[in-house]
């Protein structure tokens, strides 16, 4: 079974249960730190299918097992299918960084010994960004390759960096779009992905891969929506807000330019509605697998961070609003899966969560489950979490299987 490392991002233990998610037979062997996995999976996993992952930044499949002093010849058997002067990388963890400087040197002797000019990008104190990975054409061996180094016992994992995070095309999709709402709070598109996923895993029969209808009952401006779409997926997004709807109406026709969507091909349907408010499940196309993918309210925008009590009474207005929904979507939307975000408010007396809606799901009809191997963030709750530390609202992240 091939054996690969991910190098996580920001989140690494969301990262984690995404891979868990969607790969089937994910099998972790060890972690260095917090941020680098090795596992074992018999999927070729390619910088393809990393363009829908969103927690993982570098993805390299393993080469041998192997001293440092071999480093140069498995250099040079990597890039012996690239034609002229090549273009090399080095990505070493745990690793000390006079080596890896001296290694740098040892490759571009060794493949000028063999003939082979070649130049090198990233040093053994900043690594190749993940841009120039794929500007230099390393990822495809057109023009190079990079090697990732993992201290393995006495030896080291090698392996060839396989995949990147295609930052520039993230980038577009975040900040390129014409409709931005800033007062709202911005879902980043790498953790649209990560949502995506998990409805995948929940709506998708096991063993194959068919086109998913997605249904965001809080649609924002669409990020959801437009990630879907960029999967091939159709989409129903509708939200209290006519200037959301506006908002996503023109990003979806944004993004069907910019990556020629047709509509033939993929559908798309936003329209005001309030979430408390029978759905219509007509819309959704006849045989077609579907879930309940959304970011809910994370209710007022905040400055600086709340009052205990402040806290609270946010709390107890949002938790109605989720129970409202639920309600509503189970009654009127039955047999969807939910992949949904509640709030979590920073206090300086610690995290204030959503309490009594997890009493209330038995008796809504839903049972919340999370990814293979992964453990609930918070005692008594199964969910994930994602927060950046500047934030004073984090994102409580909850998959609901609806009861039979």
């Amino acid at each position: 079974m091939p054996t690969y490392a991910a190098v996580l991002g920001h989140q690494p233990a969301l990262s984690l249960s995404e891979l868990a998610a969607v790969i089937p037979d994910f099998t972790p062997q060890r972690m260095l730190g917090e941020h680098v996995c090795v596992f074992a999976s018999d999927m070729n996993l390619t910088d393809s299918w990393m363009r829908t992952i969103g927690g993982t930044v570098f993805l390299a499949r393993q080469i041998t097992e192997a001293g440092l002093d071999d480093v140069p010849q498995i250099m040079s058997n990597a890039l012996s299918a690239v034609k002229g002067k090549v273009t090399f990388s080095i990505r070493g963890y745990n690793t000390d960084k006079a080596k890896l400087h001296k290694l740098y040197r040892s490759c571009k002797e060794y493949l000028k010994k063999n003939g082979r000019p070649s130049r090198y990008v990233g040093t053994e104190r900043t690594p190749t960004p993940a841009v120039l990975l794929r500007d230099a054409g390393l990822l495809d061996l057109r023009h190079g390759c990079e090697l990732m180094l993992l201290p393995q016992g006495k030896e080291f994992w090698i392996g060839r960096t396989v995949a990147a995070q295609d930052v520039n095309t993230y980038a577009k999709r975040d900040m390129g779009k014409p409709v931005r709402d800033l007062k709202t709070g911005l879902l980043p598109p790498k953790l649209a992905q990560i949502l995506l996923n998990f409805a995948f895993s929940l709506a998708a029969p096991e063993g194959k891969n068919p086109k998913l209808t997605i249904v965001d009952p809080f649609c924002g401006t669409g990020v959801i929506l437009l990630e879907a779409m960029m999967r091939g997926w159709n989409v129903l997004g509708s939200d209290l807000s006519e200037r959301a709807v506006k908002g996503a109406t023109k990003n979806i026709e944004w993004i069907r330019k910019e990556e020629n969507i047709l509509k033939k091909n993929v559908e798309a349907l936003v329209w005001k509605q309030d979430a408390r408010k029978p759905f219509d499940a007509k819309n959704i196309p006849a045989g077609s697998p579907a879930a309940i993918v959304t970011e809910t309210s994370l209710g007022t925008t905040l400055e600086k961070k709340p009052t205990l009590r402040d806290a609270t009474k946010m709390r107890n207005d949002n938790e109605k609003l989720q129970i409202d929904f639920l309600t509503n979507a189970k009654a009127t939307l039955p047999g969807l899966p939910i992949v949904c975000i509640w709030p979590v408010w920073r206090t300086s007396k610690g995290p204030v969560y959503l309490e009594k809606i997890w009493a209330q799901l038995p008796k809504i009809g839903y049972t919340p489950v999370l990814p293979p191997r992964t453990k609930p963030h918070t005692s008594g709750h199964f969910s994930m979490i994602y927060q950046r530390p500047e934030q004073f609202v984090g994102r409580e992240i909850v998959l609901l299987k609806p009861k039979k």
